[in-house]
């Protein structure tokens, strides 16, 4: 049976719903087609000298056959798996999790789960880490850590790292670590495969040419969503098919352009915000991982000639219905700067009826022998409707039901997309220059050798702060 796919309808982006002040009209999307066509046509050209790895993943055999083998090793015993990294090292595993598992998977008693618990540490917070000590107690020697960090030396995953290795020394022995222990890193090179190689640690590989946020169909997402029971040959079938379909020049057959053409050309009219509005709790990790993904790839202030742009739009997420209650109204009053992209769901896993009763109020009475699912799709289509009569533009992607393979084709569909308005942009959406020098900042505090320079300059600053506080 063909897998049903996403599909994004774009009505109500148009003049004819918003006006022609706020609104796309069919010429002014057949102009911009040619622009989208050649930057596809170049992607799909380079990608023959090894440029857009990420779309090679679903079909790398060899990766995928290193994960199962990682998961038929360590699955058998093991009652709690910890993803330790941070950034696109850990929003996919989120996403994914939430996405493909139940909401409540590790409040469910053992034999109701389809894997361990997972837990994904992935910031620094202190009291967020010592409960989760806390919370593994004696359950240490059932708990595997992975690991996750391309060169080893980002901050945040290696100090959760020296804590987890000291705790599990201490608790199993120096020589039982590797029992517990699954590094995820540079097949090659770095101060993390330096260790791994050291002291023979298990390790999957981080793809060369694969930046982290592009990361989430590699072993670096696939472990943790396989160890509990998501079927990861789905989730990169859907993903497979998702990159056939983006490689078109049809740009009216080809979702991904669509998406970058629509967004682009609202960006170029001002409109630089844009709102992606899950209606469905198992999408919104998943707008998490896209506003890195959009954020870090298109926030720029070269283009790929090294003159001075400053572009990128501001992903921002929302939940509904939730946020119609905390957004909307900014939203349909506010400034008209942004595009709102709603998720839909067509038909929910399980549904939940509201039952008729005696007593109900009349003016409640509407409700009765309706359930949460008519009543959430309704509420979505209300909010598109609302904010398109406010003159706000709106997409709508439509999952026909959430599960690996229309995930996998969500995850393929942004990252193409990404790609694509990057070469609308004329900048390079893979590199991150801006992130490198917090780093270095955060080295410095922390007393790193080779960063006494800016230590010194922390520390003259340090003294001034006092006199501007209130």
């Amino acid at each position: 049976m063909p897998t049903a796919m996403l599909q994004i309808d774009y009505v109500n982006v148009l003049a004819a719903a918003l006006g022609p002040a706020h609104g796309l009209t069919p010429a002014e999307i057949k102009r911009a087609e040619s622009a989208v066509k050649h930057v596809i046509t170049r992607i799909e050209s380079e990608r023959k000298n090894g440029r857009h790895r990420y779309r090679d993943l679903p079909d790398d055999g060899n990766m995928l056959n290193a994960v199962k083998t990682a998961v038929r090793k360590f699955k058998p015993g093991v009652e709690n798996l910890v993803v330790l990294g941070i950034g696109g090292s850990a929003l996919g595993n989120i996403a994914l999790q939430t996405a493909l598992n139940p909401p409540l998977h590790n409040l469910l008693p053992k034999n109701k789960r389809r894997g361990p618990r997972l837990f994904v540490i992935d910031n620094v917070d202190p009291v967020q880490f010592a409960n989760l000590l806390d919370i593994l107690g004696p359950a240490i020697k059932k708990t595997l850590f992975n690991v996750i960090s391309k060169s080893g030396e980002t901050a945040e995953t290696a100090s959760q790292f020296l804590i987890t290795r000291d705790l599990l020394s201490k608790k199993l022995g120096a020589k039982n670590l590797a029992k517990r222990l699954v590094v995820t890193t540079d097949p090659e090179t770095g101060t993390l495969r330096q260790l791994a190689d050291d002291h023979g640690w298990y390790t999957l590989p981080v793809p060369d040419g694969v930046g982290g946020r592009f990361s989430v169909l590699s072993a670096v997402g696939l472990f943790s969503a396989a160890m509990c029971g998501i079927n990861i040959d789905k989730l990169l079938t859907g993903a497979a098919e998702m990159s056939r379909r983006v490689a078109s020049k049809v740009v009216r057959k080809n979702p991904a352009a669509m998406l970058a053409l629509l967004l682009h050309a609202f960006y170029t009219r001002g409109k630089r915000m844009h709102v992606l509005f899950p209606y469905g709790y198992q999408l919104k990790d998943l707008a998490d991982w896209y506003r890195q993904l959009w954020a870090e790839s298109l926030g720029k202030q070269h283009d790929l000639e090294g003159r001075p742009v400053i572009v990128g739009p501001t992903p921002i997420k929302a939940l509904g219905a939730t946020d119609q209650h905390s957004q909307v109204q900014l939203y349909r009053e506010g400034p008209n700067d942004k595009v709102f992209i709603f998720l839909e769901v067509e038909k929910f896993a399980r549904d939940v009826k509201i039952p008729r009763g005696k007593g109900t109020p009349e003016t409640l009475k509407y409700l009765e022998g309706a359930s949460l699912e008519r009543l959430l799709s309704a509420e979505r289509r209300a909010t598109e409707f609302a904010l398109a009569a406010s003159h706000r533009p709106c997409l709508n992607i439509r999952f026909p039901r959430v599960n690996e393979q229309t995930v996998g084709q969500f995850i393929m569909l942004w990252e193409a997309a990404t790609s694509i308005m990057g070469g609308l942009l004329n900048i390079d959406p893979y590199d991150q220059p801006a992130v490198q020098l917090g780093k270095e900042y955060t080295y410095a505090l922390m007393g790193k050798p080779g960063y006494e320079k800016l230590a010194r300059r922390f520390a003259k600053r340090a003294g001034k702060t006092g006199r501007y506080s209130v």
